[in-house]
């Protein structure tokens, strides 16, 4: 009995920890990501402006392992083993918010090798981050229908994933307060799809 219950302990630990860092600090660098990407709308100059400001900033390595990198990867492989360990729960919850439980460990999937792929375009490869770049990424067809299912995928996991915050941590507890909630987020994700949409469709010219 001690066992199992250090193990239901542990397994609350890391559920908290990662539904924490789904929040802080990873959806306030993707709020950073995305505005920084709307400058594309002004032009190259405006975007490569604001990225060199970016990559000019004092211990930018050591915040973006601490803050971004580590969190990011705890966050995205554990939320790999939730995907593939949950299931539908049909006896407990509506055929609607199954269908949103799916679409979360769906998109979040999608997310993680999304995010995966576009830190190795920024990091990794000599030219980036640049217009000149992303532009030439996205004169792919394929790349290009990529990087906007990538986008949405991840505004909708972190407002799908920030409805089921608040409730799990007790801060939406009524379905009235739950229902406000859910569509506040929605006009959240309409926004922020529509400013990241813009953005690939400005490099993309």
């Amino acid at each position: 009995m001690f066992v199992a219950n250090q193990q239901v302990n542990r397994d609350f630990l890391f559920r908290r920890l990662h539904s924490l860092l789904g929040v802080v600090p990873i959806t306030l660098f993707l709020f950073i990501h995305l505005t920084m990407n709307a400058f594309a709308t002004k032009g190259a100059d405006a975007f490569n402006a604001k990225a060199q400001t970016l990559e000019s900033m004092p211990f930018l390595p050591v915040i973006e392992w601490v803050f971004i990198f580590l969190p990011l990867l705890y966050h995205g492989i554990y939320g790999m083993y939730v995907a593939y360990t949950s299931g539908y729960n049909g006896s407990k919850y509506s055929w609607g918010r199954n269908v949103m439980f799916t679409l979360q460990r769906v998109s979040g999937v999608v997310t993680f090798i999304f995010i995966l792929y576009h830190l190795w375009t920024a990091k990794v490869l000599p030219d980036g981050p640049s217009f000149d770049m992303v532009q030439q990424i996205l004169s792919n067809p394929l790349q290009y229908a990529f990087m906007i299912i990538g986008t949405v995928c991840a505004v909708f996991h972190l407002a799908n994933g920030l409805w089921g915050f608040l409730i799990h941590w007790g801060v939406t507890v009524g379905p009235r307060a739950q229902r406000v909630s859910a569509y506040v987020l929605m006009l959240l994700f309409v926004v922020l799809s529509g400013v990241g949409v813009s953005a690939l469709v400005a490099f993309h010219g």
